[in-house]
């Protein structure tokens, strides 16, 4: 071997041990920088014809592991999926109220149940009656501000939703333009750590966001893709977008690099964009409807007893809710028997109307009256009234009064009682409701396939139809077919062209309710994204007389109030029962009687049909135990989300420590590394200076 190669040789293995020094103090510099990375220089042995000549510096590289970085990413996902829900459950949770608490919103029923109890024990006391209707009150203030805090979570998540989606396009710019950097810093054999660990904190970032696969480009840098495999950054930065509807699911979009601006659907399934669009799409939701449907059933009973019976002396007029029907297809399909009474002040009864709904006939005071249809009903009603009073129907509503200082009262055929999906007829309308409401729960109309649908042709309903990771699967727009009975309404959004019957199927059930099942094994969701149909003039849209869509269900329980005549005058609380069997002359309505208090204040006992609501089957249970079942399921969904967000924390610590001791600065280990170069830098140098030696031992002696 030369003395040059010799030289050569001893240089390189310097410039090797002077590469590794710095190397180590540039670890020992950031020991406590939080993102960064140890470096660890990679060296081969220099060979010339066979004969190794030194050593050569391959690369400075970052001291990863990308099995532990990828369980790092996945747990990172996993952890702000799950907070997010913990977190928003919590609060919501914290809206009903501690459930071992007496204050808590569902023990407000039982308060309800308990003070028309004490006013049956004292009928005619004002006091106890006020107490009775403050109660009421009370609870429907707390269902409509407990609606009206999950409706603001719900915003809440889309302004999240909204700035995340944000922050991943910016990261996704960050990420795709350090790609660059990396790569001319590789191509240049420059040290690209620097780039390298900043690109790392970004992707560390952009997973708490939303869950990502990335891979290594062969030429430096990162490739990041979505979970189904689309470019997101590395070939160009994509563009994400949230589509958020106000009465819809949200939902994803992707415009890549190299798609030619086409936008398409993006699925993720875990982070904290996830997280917060199930809280938006489904969890939230969820618990409104389901609230939505105890209110409703609480106040369904309440009236049900309240139609049941009168207050004395009886209304001179009553008026009913908004059925958001025509007065034909509203009083089609009742079978049995109702007696509207004319009474006087003494609860006497001056007219008595038996209607048999089965037969089509009315008796006037015992003696034989009008037959009649539901298309002259009204007519045939005002007819058998006479002088004495009149009915009319307007707006959805229908409407007794009586006159010269009669009152009204109604009541069913104890027998052979009139029904209409499963009410009585004041019940059905609503002519003498404790609890009124805006809406239309819970969507039972009574019609049946053959009833006119009454809405406009042409006028059109758009349906949006949602896989089970929330991803839009098609917009559906469903016109108003031309054929006016709801089962051509019914063939129309069925259809498997033009309307959802390629995933699904509408049906109305026995009582007139709509519903719409999925078809296929993995459930589709179903949202309204716009309605333009209005049945009748001013008439409710499809999507409110059914209660289509999420949106329409999960705000109905701030829809109700207490009745307004009630409210001011308490004394036209329904504490009595009409007496069908009172003789002539008698009262029929008795000042004291309190069987109408007692049928208030059992309501909450009776076995109510309770619709599927926010993912809870159809259940048969009494109003209190279906609110109990309700409060446990809050506080257990609560728990079991807290609990999940611990775990996946916990998985979160441990895996970041894991990696962390494997990318992280170890002080002892580089200062046994900052002594290892330090003498091979010393040994290179005096060979060196050996060499040196030679040289001029060789020019002397020449």
């Amino acid at each position: 071997m030369s003395l040059n190669t010799i030289l050569n040789t001893a240089t390189s293995g310097m410039m090797a041990a002077q590469t590794g020094m710095r190397v180590v103090s540039d670890n020992i510099a950031n020991v406590n920088t939080a993102g960064y990375v140890r470096k660890t220089i990679s060296q081969s042995n220099l060979v010339s014809n066979g004969m190794g000549v030194g050593v050569n510096i391959d690369a400075i590289k970052r001291a990863t592991d990308r099995f532990l970085q990828s369980a790092s990413l996945n747990a990172a996902s996993d952890s702000g999926r799950a907070a997010a829900l913990s977190s928003a459950l919590d609060n919501a949770q914290e809206l009903f109220g501690d459930p071992s608490a007496k204050t808590n919103f569902f023990s407000m029923l039982d308060d309800v149940f308990s003070a028309f109890s004490q006013a049956a024990d004292e009928p005619s006391s004002s006091l106890l009656r006020s107490q009775a209707l403050t109660k009421v009150e009370d609870f429907l203030g707390e269902s409509s501000r407990i609606t009206a805090g999950l409706s603001s979570l719900g915003k809440d998540a889309d302004t999240k939703i909204s700035a995340d989606v944000d922050r991943v396009n910016v990261l996704l710019k960050q990420i795709d333009e350090l790609n660059a950097d990396i790569t001319r810093a590789k191509t240049t054999g420059v040290d690209a750590t620097g780039s390298e660990n900043i690109q790392s904190g970004l992707i560390d970032e952009l997973s708490s966001l939303m869950n990502v696969q990335v891979s290594q480009r062969a030429n430096g840098g990162v490739l990041i893709r979505s979970t189904e495999g689309m470019s997101l950054a590395g070939e160009g930065p994509a563009v994400i977008k949230y589509e958020q509807s106000p009465t819809a699911n949200g939902f994803l979009t992707v415009t890549s690099a190299n798609s030619g601006g086409q936008a398409s659907p993006l699925y993720i399934s875990s982070g904290e964009i996830k997280g917060l669009m199930e809280l938006r799409n489904t969890e939230l939701p969820a618990l409104s409807d389901q609230l939505g449907e105890f209110v409703t059933r609480a106040t369904e009973e309440l009236n049900r007893a309240s139609n049941a019976n009168s207050s004395v002396p009886a209304p001179a007029s009553m008026t009913g809710r908004n059925t958001g029907l025509d007065a034909t297809t509203a009083l089609s399909g009742f079978t049995g028997k109702t007696t509207i009474a004319l009474t006087n002040a003494s609860g006497v009864i001056q007219r008595r109307i038996e209607v048999d709904f089965s037969a089509g006939s009315m008796t006037v005071d015992g003696v034989a009256g009008p037959a009649f249809t539901p298309a002259n009903f009204l007519t045939q009603l005002n007819s058998a009234l006479g002088a004495d009073g009149q009915a009319s129907f307007t707006n959805g509503a229908l409407s007794l009064s009586a006159n010269g200082g009669l009152g009204v009262a109604i009541a069913d055929d104890p027998t052979n009682p009139s029904t209409k999906a499963g009410k009585g007829f004041s019940h059905f309308f609503g002519m003498n409701d404790i609890v009124r409401q805006t809406g239309y729960s819970p969507y039972e109309t009574g019609m049946t396939t053959a009833s006119p649908h009454g809405f406009t042709p042409g006028e059109e309903i758009t349906l949006r139809l949602t896989d089970v990771e929330g991803g839009r699967i098609r917009d559906v727009k469903v016109t108003v077919p031309a054929g006016g009975t709801m089962q051509d309404l019914l063939t129309a959004l069925n259809s498997r062209s033009d309307g959802a019957g390629q995933y699904g199927t509408f049906a109305l059930d026995s009582k007139g309710a709509l519903s719409f099942g999925s078809n296929s094994a993995s459930p589709v969701t179903l949202s309204v994204v716009e309605d333009g149909t209005q049945r009748g003039v001013g008439g409710p849209s499809l999507s409110q007389l059914f209660g289509l869509g999420p949106s329409e269900r999960s705000t109905r329980a701030s829809g109700y109030t207490v009745d307004a005549a009630m409210e001011s005058n308490p004394t036209r609380l329904p504490f009595a029962k009409l007496n069908l069997t009172a003789a002539a002359g008698t009262p029929a309505l008795a000042v004291g009687d309190a069987r109408g208090a007692l049928a208030l204040a059992k309501a909450g006992d009776s076995a109510v049909n309770f619709s599927s609501a926010g993912g809870v089957g159809a259940a048969s249970s009494s109003v209190l135990r279906y609110g109990a079942d309700f409060a446990g399921s809050i506080a257990r969904k609560a728990a079991a989300a807290e609990s999940k967000k611990d775990a996946t924390a916990s998985v979160k610590v441990e895996v970041d420590t894991q990696r962390q001791s494997h990318e992280g600065v170890n002080l002892d280990e580089e200062l046994i590394n900052l002594t290892t170069y330090q003498q091979a830098f010393n040994a290179s140098a005096r060979l060196i200076q050996a060499t040196k030696d030679m040289y001029d031992v060789l020019v002397n002696i020449i």
